[in-house]
């Protein structure tokens, strides 16, 4: 049986030697927190049962782990400057059996480890079978869903962590990056060049969605009008309202 509130704790243990001051540090923790809350809804929204509910919950706590080294090692969440977060998490996960602090059953280690390790990667990866499918999308899903939620919170405190808003304004999408849009694909980071490719290609995650209620969350808080107004300027207006008209247009397609 999974004790969700005895691996929060262990979970807490795990976090408390980082400093919480530190804003890379207190926004994966709070993300983390977060998105167990949204791998529940959108696991419920499955009808599946409460032990995979349950489960689906814990890979959302324990999915970003693997940030909190990367934070320490490299200062920063870029992958491509240090290392895959994802895959660092499942080694710290499950060297010398540290995932036992979290869930004492073993009956879900494969499970864990495909979800968290497929979690951040452009394609989910083959051979799993259906349950270990079945958790590696809810978590891309909810992951993807609080992300969105994260750059708002940028922002709104004016903090510029992530990205310098103004200067996005000013650059100009790269023609491959438009060209995913337009086909209604997850843009292939190798394809990204400027901040601006980054972040345009992170408001098209919703082509990568699972499930419809994961992009209802979306549609519900607006996130994808509000990530692409913080950006829009007379300039850049017809570019990124075609955007904006291909993405939501692709959403409600999906959950209608």
């Amino acid at each position: 049986m999974i004790d969700l509130e005895k691996s929060k704790k262990e979970f807490e243990k795990y976090v408390d030697k980082y400093d919480s001051k530190n804003i890379k540090i207190k926004r994966k923790i709070n993300h983390s927190y977060r998105v167990v809350d949204v791998s529940e809804t959108i696991a419920k929204s499955l009808k599946i049962s409460s032990e995979d509910v349950e489960l689906a919950k814990l890979i959302g706590l324990l999915h970003d782990i693997g940030r909190f080294e990367q934070i320490r090692i490299y200062n920063t969440f870029s992958d491509r400057d240090s290392i895959d977060h994802a895959n660092l998490g499942v080694e710290i996960l499950f060297k010398d059996n540290f995932i036992r602090k979290f869930i004492e059953e073993n009956e879900y280690d494969e499970i864990i480890y495909k979800a968290i390790k497929n979690h951040n990667k452009y394609n989910i990866e083959e051979g799993l079978n259906k349950k270990e499918l079945l958790h590696a999308k809810i978590i891309r899903d909810a992951d993807k869903t609080d992300i969105y939620e994260i750059y708002l919170e940028d922002m709104k405190n004016n903090e510029n962590e992530i990205f310098n808003y103004d200067n996005l304004s000013k650059e100009i999408i790269s023609d491959e990056v438009i060209n995913y849009i337009e086909k209604n694909e997850l843009v292939d980071r190798k394809y990204t060049k400027t901040n601006i490719d980054r972040y345009v290609s992170a408001i098209a995650f919703v082509f990568d969605y699972n499930f419809a209620k994961g992009l209802e969350i979306v549609k519900q808080k607006q996130y994808i009008q509000k990530l692409i107004n913080k950006i829009k300027t007379e300039e850049n207006k017809e570019v990124m309202e075609k955007i904006e008209n291909n993405i939501n247009e692709y959403i409600n397609k999906k959950i209608y």
